[in-house]
């Protein structure tokens, strides 16, 4: 009887022979697809993405060790490790939307986004007081002796020179018109950054004895003028010190310190062209286009921070039931790898584009369409939530070691959970928001916190601010 004879196993070339599946006539010993790939970009980086940008992007990929190594000391203190606050300030982070003749970099929407992300790489805490920082801003459209004073120590000063507290929050603080400004008090919550911070800006509410109408103001506040609570007790994002601030007893403010918040949009629009560099010739729906970004690219670095661990200590640690030397030569776990790759490079793939045409339409001198930034923000949070479930699945995978403290996956996990159950992020508000626009209805009032509130209490769905909407 003949036995049948199997074919011999595939095991790769015959030796000496070309590379199994090279094109004929490739040398023996050859690369099978041509040369080895040259390390670099995966593709032309942007136009949009300047010189200053690119380079604090790139040092802060430098620091990432250092980021890293001192994060869980952050989350322990409640705010920035020193040595962390110190590189973060070095490389310019927290003045890039500071003009450069107030001494920023006044970056643009790609710049900040990619400086952001490599932030969230290492110490999201970090980024999210990046993004912040831009409170400062708003100063530019007060009075300029208001700008002057905030201003006045930046060149010195180490971290965010300012931060907002509950200025468009249903709930804001009390104050009552006095010669020369406002009495002012109350509770301001969710002050990320205050413990760095030289000020504040808070948002209260006074009767306006001139219209009899209960009105809306926003007042910057200097250090002494509040105290700030310990009352920052979270998940994630510990490190970004979100305290509230509080002046129990009333505090002046003066009226060059004061704007009233349905002034905001025409205010900052003003700054339009008025200081150079590219930050500033963003329309005010590219402006809040491109603070989303920023956050969004937040969450993008966190994935891809938590992704580099987990490739780190898969190709290290033995699985717990099954015979590999590493967790890496699993099928499933190179699955989950694979996967995470692609949800990274998509969720990066629609952040670029909206910067890009943030920054475009800015040097073109373009205005977006109102309603388009919905559309806009919608995608991003969009991948803000394709982002959360890229962590957890890596901490799923990798098993019982990524839950302890030491573990810098089991932060990412609570960070960007704390970045996705932020209000202005959160999936099903944003959907029904463009699902009226799809469906053609009458759309909500976007920026109704910035307006007077109405007599009674909230607006009916669908309705306008006394006024009408803010003009853009």
């Amino acid at each position: 009887m003949t036995l049948p004879t199997a074919p011999p196993p595939v095991s790769g070339p015959p030796p000496g022979g070309p590379p199994f599946g090279a094109p004929k006539g490739t040398p023996p010993g050859a690369p099978p697809f041509g040369p080895p790939p040259v390390a670099g970009p995966k593709f032309p980086e942007s136009p949009y993405l300047s010189g200053v940008g690119r380079k604090m992007r790139d040092e802060i990929i430098e620091l990432l060790p250092l980021l890293r190594d001192h994060a869980a000391e952050g989350e322990a203190l409640g705010e920035l490790a020193p040595a962390t606050l110190e590189a973060v300030d070095r490389v310019g982070a927290f003045r890039v939307t500071i003009p450069i003749e107030l001494g920023g970099s006044a970056l643009g929407a790609r710049d900040t986004a990619e400086v952001v992300k490599a932030l969230g790489q290492g110490d999201a805490a970090a980024g999210w007081l990046v993004i912040v920082s831009s409170a400062a801003r708003n100063t530019l459209s007060f009075d300029p002796q208001a700008r002057d004073e905030v201003f006045a120590s930046i060149a010195d000063w180490v971290g965010p020179i300012m931060f907002g507290a509950t200025v468009f929050a249903p709930k804001v603080g009390d104050g009552r018109k006095v010669d020369g400004g406002y009495m002012v008090k109350g509770k301001w919550s969710f002050g990320s950054g205050s413990k760095h911070a030289a000020w504040g800006t808070v948002g209260f509410e006074y009767d306006d004895a001139s219209s009899g109408q209960r009105r809306r103001a926003m007042g910057i506040l200097s250090r002494d003028q509040y105290t700030i609570v310990d009352d920052w007790h979270v998940m994630g994002l510990q490190a970004t010190n979100s305290n509230s601030v509080r002046a129990d007893e009333e505090v002046f403010v003066p009226d060059y310190r004061v704007v009233h918040t349905e002034e905001l949009i025409q205010r900052g629009d003003t700054l339009r062209g008025k200081y150079a560099g590219l930050g500033f010739k963003h329309s005010p729906i590219g402006g809040m286009a491109a603070t989303n970004c920023a956050f969004a690219a937040l969450a993008v670095g966190i994935a891809q921070g938590a992704l580099d661990s987990f490739l780190q200590q898969a190709a290290k640690r033995p699985p717990f039931n099954l015979p590999y030397k590493t967790m890496s030569q699993m099928a499933s776990i190179q699955m989950v790898a694979g996967k995470a790759r692609a949800a990274i490079n998509a969720a990066d793939a629609v952040l670029w584009r909206h910067c890009d045409e943030v920054d475009r339409r800015a040097v073109a001198g373009e205005d977006f369409l109102p309603g388009s930034d919905s559309e806009i923000t919608m995608d991003l949070v969009h991948q803000i939530h394709e982002c959360l479930r890229v962590v957890d699945g890596l901490l799923l995978a990798l098993g019982s070691s990524a839950v302890a403290n030491s573990n810098p996956i089991q932060r990412a996990v609570r960070d960007i959970h704390v970045l996705a159950t932020h209000g202005a992020f959160r999936v099903d508000p944003m959907a029904e928001i463009n699902g009226r626009e799809l469906f053609g209805l009458e759309p909500f009032p976007m920026m109704w916190a910035i307006s007077s509130p109405p007599p009674g209490g909230q607006p009916l769905a669908g309705s306008t601010p006394p006024g009408g909407l803010p003009k853009q």
